[in-house]
């Protein structure tokens, strides 16, 4: 008997401390949800939140290109918080700059940029042994119209893309010769010499339309961001390569033999 006793208390206590953890529950649920929407509200034109909108630094009306780009996007990049694809948008006619998102793009899903790859007039910037410089084109022995394919990524990401996508394979293989660092100093670039999505698609329109105007105009808004973030305390990014150069680079280096030649390759100013 006194073990039934002591099983009945047992489950009294179950119930019991069970009730008080559903009333806990339903007395969280019953609690206003604080409202974040105006504290993150974004910018519709330059997609930044809107106490630090960038609009200021947007040309007044779009620039008037020639070119039609071609934006192919990461998936991964559509979380980053400081992104330069939705300027490089808000600089360009809507129909002159089209972002598509994803890992795959085969030609029954895409048959647009397909058609596109296909056209004798548009070209893919990735560098390479089979790049051809972009400011040594003559687009006179080209026929228009003229496209661009950019892949917006990491390193690693756009060098999956391009090779594991046939179509991006049709288009002319370019590079930019240029030897401008970035100024995209906020975010750790491989070399000093690469550059981000935007300030690409900035050299490259400027070459293809020849217009060096348009390279000072999107770049605008990028240094309005940097500067906005060194303010408020960000750091300064330099690029890998100059921290191994330097001596500062802090993490271990990688085991991964492949890694660590890519490494020393950048050490030794050998183009990888």
């Amino acid at each position: 008997m006194e073990v039934e006793n002591v099983k009945e208390e047992e489950n009294l206590e179950g119930e019991t401390s069970l009730s008080e953890v559903e009333g806990a529950i339903r007395g969280l649920s019953s609690l206003p949800v604080e409202d974040t929407g105006d504290r993150r509200r974004l910018c519709s034109q330059c997609r930044r939140p809107q106490k630090v909108c960038l609009c200021p630094f947007l040309p007044s009306c779009a620039l008037n290109v020639s070119t039609s780009l071609y934006i192919v996007q990461h998936p991964a990049e559509e979380s980053r918080v400081l992104r330069t694809v939705p300027l490089l948008a808000a600089c360009l006619p809507q129909e002159k700059c089209k972002v598509l998102v994803g890992r795959r793009f085969g030609e029954e899903r895409y048959p647009e940029l397909a058609a596109v790859c296909r056209n004798p007039g548009t070209f893919i910037l990735y560098p390479g042994a089979e790049a051809a410089n972009l400011e040594e084109v003559s687009l006179a022995d080209i026929q228009a119209p003229y496209a661009l394919i950019i892949i917006d990524g990491t390193w690693s990401q756009a060098k999956d893309i391009f090779y594991k996508n046939s179509l991006f394979r049709l288009p002319k293989q370019v590079q930019i010769k240029t030897t401008i660092s970035s100024q995209y100093v906020i975010r750790t670039q491989p070399t000093n010499t690469c550059l981000s999505s935007l300030e690409c698609a900035a050299v490259a329109l400027s070459v293809m339309e020849k217009n060096d105007n348009i390279q000072e105009t999107i770049l605008r808004p990028l240094h309005a961001l940097c500067s906005f973030q060194l303010q408020h305390g960000a750091q300064i990014h330099h690029s890998k390569e100059h921290l191994l150069k330097s001596g500062l680079y802090k993490k271990p280096m990688p085991k991964n033999k492949r890694k660590l030649k890519k490494m020393e390759l950048l050490v030794n100013n050998v183009k990888i």
